[in-house]
């Protein structure tokens, strides 16, 4: 069977991090693996970069086209292309996945989409195609949900649950080579092209603004080290390992990055993403990963500087370990990078606080966002009734969603003043620069130039309130 698989356009990657992040489709990678396995013929569209839908669809002439909805804010793209899909064929089934949509499936559930995946794409794609391909009906297709229509309703009804979380290593190895001719385009900052890799899948905490661990049980499933290690070999030399907690289990990443450095895995620049509490428990296992890379980021949740907010995201992290987690990998030579989520409701307060923290662990490359209330969250079920905005690519972190406790123009003052921090921030000092530069290559300048240009926005107030719902109340 021909499938085409779909990454749409990015509606809202002004703002925030998303400047300093394209990252390759790899969910889709993964389902293209699993496709193949069982004979079909596979394109991957990464409609951010690629031609027109339309002429992909007349020259590939699919029966399923699979569409990526891995994030809130990608709902409104991924429905436009199921409407495109549907358009050009009706006849065509349209299978819509991703863990935003499966942790929320309402906005996607219309007429133009047949089924939507509730668990692992390389599980329920591969079976949608053969109940195709069999003339059996969706409904027989465990982890779905699958619409309904009578007359002028339509409706979506889940399918039985898969019996058990599929093993990842029963799962294939990326199909890579779909997205090459895109591979270009994929960086973290200045760092391109980058090449995304997964070793394991799921996190067992439990932040309130986080849909994964809710989804997935919060369990977490490892790949087998000699596949990793097959897939590292694979790679170019910049790397974003997508891991949603890495280092989590001590014996297996221990395990695993011995395992690479017998093969002699050693990459030009290495992002990883993990918690505080954990690097700061284990500075021994930095020590086995240091060598992998000539440069080695570690990307941490600082989310708030105090244990109140702490607490009140539910991160189950202690401030001191904030600071020991940074004092840890510096120590062991990785760089510290990571975020920052602004509560609407914080006063000035809150903001001088964690600009203190900022300053006393000199976190030069934090970035901000807004805590922001997505659908499938504890968060969300505890704010919905709060929520004005209702346009799905607001939903990017960087929007408001309801009024601010400041007001929307002292809150976004305060918020560019944030983002002023940063690296790349008209007051960060000269010698910090300096300092910073000399990791840049020269065939990486233009790229940094083209960011530094693109992330100016987000330390302009203005920029933020003339993209804010029209006020619901009288300004401050």
């Amino acid at each position: 069977m021909r499938i085409l698989l779909v990454r749409p356009a990015s509606p809202n990657e002004r703002f925030g991090l998303g400047p300093f992040f394209r990252v390759e489709p790899l969910g889709l990678e993964y389902v293209a693996a699993a496709l193949r396995s069982r004979g079909h013929e596979v394109r991957l569209a990464d409609l951010r970069f690629s031609s027109s839908l339309r002429s992909l669809l007349r020259w590939h002439r699919p029966r399923m086209v699979g569409i990526a909805s891995a994030h809130t804010v990608d709902f409104g793209a991924s429905a436009q292309v199921a409407r495109e899909v549907k358009r050009h064929d009706p006849s065509i089934t349209t299978l819509m996945g991703g863990h935003a949509v499966a942790a929320f499936p309402g906005p996607l559930s219309d007429r133009h989409v047949d089924a939507i995946a509730l668990d692992d794409g390389e599980v329920t794609a591969p079976a949608v195609a053969e109940a195709l391909t069999r003339g059996r009906p969706l409904s027989d297709v465990p982890g779905l949900s699958v619409r309904k229509t009578i007359g002028l309703s339509t409706t979506f009804e889940r399918t039985a649950s898969l019996q058990e979380r599929t093993s990842l290593d029963e799962i294939p190895l990326p199909a890579r080579d779909l997205v090459a001719p895109f591979q270009k385009h994929y960086h973290v900052v200045h760092k391109s092209p980058l090449w995304a890799l997964e070793t394991a899948r799921g996190c067992p905490y439990r932040c309130s603004f986080c849909s994964i661990w809710r989804l997935l049980g919060r369990s977490c499933r490892v790949r087998r080290v000699d596949a990793v290690c097959e897939d590292f070999r694979a790679v170019g030399d910049n790397v974003f390992v997508v891991d949603d907690l890495f280092w989590h289990m001590r014996s297996r990443s221990l395990e695993l990055g011995e395992a690479l450095a017998r093969s002699r895995v050693c990459k030009e620049f290495v992002l990883v993403q993990s918690r505080l509490d954990t690097v700061a428990r284990n500075p021994d296992l930095l020590r086995v990963w240091r060598p992998l890379a000539r440069y080695f980021d570690i990307f941490f949740g600082f989310e708030a500087p105090t244990a109140r907010q702490l607490d009140s995201l539910d991160k189950d992290l202690r401030v001191e370990s904030i600071e020991d987690g940074v004092r840890v990998a510096r120590d062991q030579g990785f760089g510290v990078t990571g975020n920052f989520v602004i509560d609407p409701g914080w006063d000035e307060h809150d903001f001088q606080a964690m600009w203190d923290m900022v300053d006393r662990l000199q976190l030069t490359r934090a970035g901000y966002t807004i805590l922001t209330p997505l659908p499938g969250t504890p968060l969300y079920d505890e704010v919905a009734s709060r929520i004005v905005e209702k346009d799905w690519s607001k939903f990017d972190m960087h929007h408001i969603l309801y009024e601010p406790k400041l007001g929307r123009r002292r809150f976004f003052e305060l918020f560019a003043k944030s983002w002023r921090r940063n690296v790349l921030g008209p007051a960060f000092s000269l010698r910090a620069w300096v300092k910073w530069m000399r990791q840049v290559k020269v065939t990486e300048v233009a790229m940094l130039a083209r960011i530094l240009a693109q992330t100016q926005r987000n330390m302009n107030a203005e920029s933020y309130l003339a993209e804010a719902f029209p006020l619901q109340i009288p300004a401050r």
